[in-house]
């Protein structure tokens, strides 16, 4: 029986496999300026391509929650690789026909649709494999689609000079259809009733605290009040972290002082921290707990969002910036491993995809918000503040969601002694 359980690091190693290729979603900025200057498109115009394709991919993680779970991550990988890799070469023949609408629907739509499917089937699935090491495991993933602008940035650079931009996305779509559909090939949920070897044994040692709270469905689970606490930490966390990504140059330049060229090595090295928190973080909740981890991230931003307007010594700022991408890549890859303690492993795809509907609201709100602030009161000053204002919020939910988490203990603890 156990030379036929697939190896759970194989399993892993899939996972991350799938997210380095649609982690070069935030590869995107790199085409931008070659596409504006062969094409005279405009920035905003360029930019909308991104957007579409995050807006889909949170749209398509929801609706394919279900399907994932029931079909499978094999069947579920394989469709998004069939999405995410047509949208890329179809991407190729609309910069052929040179048409932006067509762009929009290739790379926007159909490659948003594979990113969201992509993203949730082997984290479902490595959450399953490993309820010893939820944490971990859903931070190798993670991490990946947190690292794979640092890979995919420079290589596509690379070929766009060689090949030009349609030749690029033809290139990508090919690599990465193939990468995609060999990782999904091998995932697997792991066998009815399968247990790594001595869980039982740790899990009495840690008090059964990682036990599942329950064993939702994701429909039961949308009417807790705890779902929705999760969903507002994650809007939070991703709404901050994703405005501060889109102005961290001109901000850095405007009250640290760097040069352009500073500025464009802390965002490079800003996509190291990002990739180190998910890994980082996650692998710290499953000693510390979930619960913990959350109210550090908010504490901590809390901080450095009040000091940033003032910090205007460059190592001190870019230090703070550093932190601050940790904490946002550490939300994502410890969200999964969290709505398997409340909600259980049941429909956990389903779950996660309704979660991440979070993630398309904030990417739409958190750059246009920053902008429009910046824009009207000439200063990042307040937009700083407000965000230190909105963390607090975000910590009050993550003390809220432990008196729930403490109940849920309680009544199952009532449950078993009767």
């Amino acid at each position: 029986m156990s030379d036929k359980v697939k190896n759970r690091w194989l399993i892993a190693a899939c996972g991350v496999g799938i997210h380095l290729s649609i982690g070069s979603v935030y590869s995107w900025s790199v085409f931008t300026k070659p596409l504006m200057n062969e094409y005279g498109w405009s920035l905003s115009g360029v930019s909308w391509t991104f957007s579409i394709a995050i807006l889909f991919l949170g749209l398509a993680a929801a609706f394919m929650g279900h399907f994932v779970e029931k079909h499978g991550p094999r069947k579920s990988g394989i469709i998004a690789a069939l999405f995410f890799g047509i949208g890329l070469l179809g991407s190729g023949l609309a910069i052929n026909v040179e048409s932006l609408i067509f762009l929009y629907v290739t790379y926007g739509v159909l490659g948003g649709i594979g990113l969201g499917i992509g993203y949730i089937a082997p984290v479902s699935t490595l959450v399953k494999w490993f309820p010893d090491r939820r944490g971990l495991a859903t931070g190798l993933a993670i991490m990946g689609f947190g690292f794979a602008s640092l890979i995919a940035s420079p290589v596509i650079n690379s070929l766009i000079n060689l090949v030009g931009i349609a030749g690029t996305f033809y290139i990508l779509g090919i690599v990465y259809l193939a990468i995609m559909l060999l990782s999904s090939s091998y995932l697997a949920p792991p066998p009815a009733g399968w247990k790594p070897k001595g869980y039982e044994e740790n899990m009495e040692k840690r008090n059964n605290k990682s036990q599942d709270l329950s064993q939702l469905t994701a429909n039961e689970a949308a009417k807790t009040r705890r779902f929705w606490y999760l969903w507002l930490m994650l809007f939070i966390n991703v709404t901050c972290g994703i405005a501060i990504i889109s102005v961290a140059s001109p901000m850095a330049q405007e009250i640290a002082g760097l040069s352009a060229a500073a500025a464009a090595t802390m965002v490079g090295i800003m996509g190291l921290f990002n990739g180190l928190g998910r890994i980082g973080w996650a692998s710290l909740s499953d000693y510390i707990g979930r619960p913990n981890v959350y109210t550090a991230f908010f504490g901590i931003q809390i901080v450095l969002f009040i000091l940033l307007p003032i910090t205007t010594a460059s190592l001190l700022f870019q230090l703070s910036i550093f932190i601050i991408l940790s904490c946002y890549g550490g939300g994502f890859a410890s969200i999964p491993a969290y709505i398997g303690d409340l909600f259980g492993t049941k429909q956990l795809g389903a779950i996660h995809g309704y979660i991440l509907t979070a993630w398309a609201a904030a990417g739409l709100v958190g750059p246009i918000l920053v902008s429009w602030l910046r824009e009207t009161t000439q200063s990042y000053t307040l937009t700083l503040y407000i965000f230190a204002a909105a963390f607090l919020v975000a910590l009050i939910v993550s003390i809220l969601i432990r008196a729930d988490i403490k109940k849920l203990r309680q009544k199952n603890k009532e449950r078993v002694a009767s």
